[in-house]
């Protein structure tokens, strides 16, 4: 089985963040967005990961290629944002092998062991309170009779969660070719789910499959709520820094120093971070970054920043510099 994961977003809901780097290396919880992806997939069998890259995409290829060099990897480009049809459709290959196909701004908890043994099509799926603001499905006895995208009137509560399996590659390219021939978008873009609806129009059966759960990281709000729950999920590290108060649960990188300060809880903290006579709460602070006589909380800071003085709310891009009085 090949697994596709479409990177090549530009995340412009993270800015500043992502004005330097692509919006998958994010970090989260102690590692970047793609890293957490990866991890859940890379011990089964998987014949090739194809990572669709875009915005910054030299920084993915490199990050791939030095984390995971035992695995093999193909990147493809997509030159011009058409959307997520046209990104799984340029990395789809004109074969009859399954491939499952994970968004690279969702971190998936699912049994992943059930999918990759699987031989049916399968959509993950969420209940969810509010299901217009996502793609969801209308079921009928397990089976996917309709997916409609970002309905005014959903006919479920399931929405899509980001996480397809799909028994035939050429299967899914040929759909997509037809939705790009025939000119089928939705919000101007070629949609995954518009391709898929045309292979239910065709008749061919899909079934639903509720992930465990989903992390998504497309914003700031969902960005830090996600380092929340993957925090709460690992295990703590015994930390012992100078005249320091640490409240768990947190990530702070082994190479990173806290120097009289408060962190915690839900922070992460990157390698060669330093953070001195501060208070830090539900943040992310990537590395090389100096944190000084300040209080930060639900902030995201880039790499190489500095801030000193009083802050409480901030987002800050890579290499950047704040004195606050």
């Amino acid at each position: 089985m090949d697994v596709i994961i479409p990177a090549a977003g530009v995340g412009k809901r993270l800015r500043p963040l992502t004005l330097t780097r692509p919006k998958v290396l994010i970090p989260v919880a102690g590692k970047p967005i793609l890293g957490h992806i990866l991890d859940r997939v890379i011990d089964f069998e998987v014949a090739e990961i194809t990572v669709v890259v875009g915005y910054l995409g030299e920084q993915i290829v490199e990050y791939v290629e030095k984390n995971y060099p035992t695995k093999k990897f193909r990147f493809i480009e997509q030159k011009e944002r058409k959307g997520l049809g046209h990104a799984v459709g340029l990395a789809l290959k004109d074969v009859d092998d399954p491939v499952l196909i994970i968004l690279g701004d969702t971190i998936i908890d699912t049994d992943y062991g059930v999918l990759f043994g699987s031989e049916k099509n399968v959509i993950g799926v969420m209940p969810v309170d509010d299901p217009r603001r996502f793609g969801v499905v209308e079921v009928k006895d397990g089976h996917v009779k309709r997916l409609v995208e970002k309905p005014e009137v959903p006919p479920s509560n399931l929405a899509i969660a980001g996480i397809y399996l799909i028994q035939s590659q050429r299967m899914l390219k040929n759909a997509i070719k037809e939705i790009i021939k025939r000119g089928i978008k939705t919000r101007d873009e070629y949609q995954l789910t518009d391709a898929l609806q045309l292979l239910l129009e065709k008749g061919i059966d899909m079934e639903i499959s509720e992930i465990g759960a989903c992390y998504d990281c497309g914003t700031r709000k969902t960005l830090l709520d996600t380092n929340q729950k993957l925090l709460k999920q690992r295990r703590q590290e015994k930390y012992n820094f100078e005249s320091s108060v640490i409240i768990p649960p947190v990530f702070i990188h082994p190479e990173a120093k806290i120097k009289k300060s408060i962190i915690g809880p839900y922070v992460s903290i990157g390698r060669n971070t330093a953070v001195e006579y501060s208070i830090v709460e539900n943040s992310i602070i990537d590395s090389g970054s100096l944190i000084k006589n300040t209080v930060v909380k639900k902030s995201l800071i880039g790499y190489n920043s500095y801030i000193k003085g009083s802050a409480f709310v901030l987002d800050m891009g890579d290499y950047s510099s704040k004195e606050l009085t």
